[in-house]
């Protein structure tokens, strides 16, 4: 039976135009950083064109291996900038930093990973292989939003959430941005983009 983390997690189908809390657990990751324009970064494309590959030549692994088989998970990404405003009221995707993410099983070991990574530099074509990494995430009690439409429409729903939803429910910001895309962005309509946007928080202080 192959396993699917987005059905057993229970994360990944938020309603749309409602703030929801969520409790997220520990989840291991491959990882590459970057900085820069995801439109326009060479670095952005270059993570995208190693992340999938190892991600499915672990799938297959498992498979092969394990007698384990999963659906290899959608992109995600975690997103930063000196200024936070940047991302908001005044955009500008030059600034920012970010993570590109791919959730894995937590039965894929570190030695699974590098059998992977090693299938995969033999094959070429992955040019941030040597950036990769596989981390933990803890990411805890966090509010998400399902958006729909265009990446370059999510900015007055992330001022809402950062600037109105989440202080005025007695919660402050704690860790790094994340946005889960649930379509292939080279497949689907802007206007059709399905992305959850995730944001980790804590009480406040009283």
């Amino acid at each position: 039976m192959k396993s699917d983390l987005k059905k057993e997690l229970g994360l990944y189908a938020p309603r749309r135009g409602r703030f929801e809390l969520v409790t997220v657990p520990p989840l291991r990751y491959l990882m590459i950083d970057g900085h820069g324009d995801p439109n326009t970064s060479e670095q952005y494309r270059d993570a995208l064109q190693t992340i999938f590959p190892l991600a499915y030549a672990l799938k297959f692994l498992s498979k092969r291996e394990l007698d384990r088989d999963y659906t290899v998970m959608p992109l995600e990404a975690l997103w930063w900038a000196e200024d936070m405003a940047s991302f908001t009221t005044a955009r500008d995707k030059s600034q920012w930093d970010w993570t590109a993410l791919n959730l894995i099983p937590d039965w894929i070991t570190d030695d699974h990973v590098e059998q992977a990574r090693a299938t995969v530099r033999s094959r070429g074509g992955a040019p941030a292989l040597d950036a990769l990494r596989v981390e933990t995430l803890d990411e805890g009690l966090c509010v998400q939003t399902l958006h729909v439409g265009s990446y370059d429409d999510e900015a007055p729903v992330l001022a809402e959430l950062h600037d109105v939803f989440i202080p005025e429910s007695g919660f402050t910001i704690t860790g790094r941005h994340h946005e889960i895309y649930l379509n292939d962005a080279r497949r689907t309509a802007p206007e059709k983009l399905r992305t959850i946007l995730r944001q980790p928080v804590a009480r406040a202080a009283a």
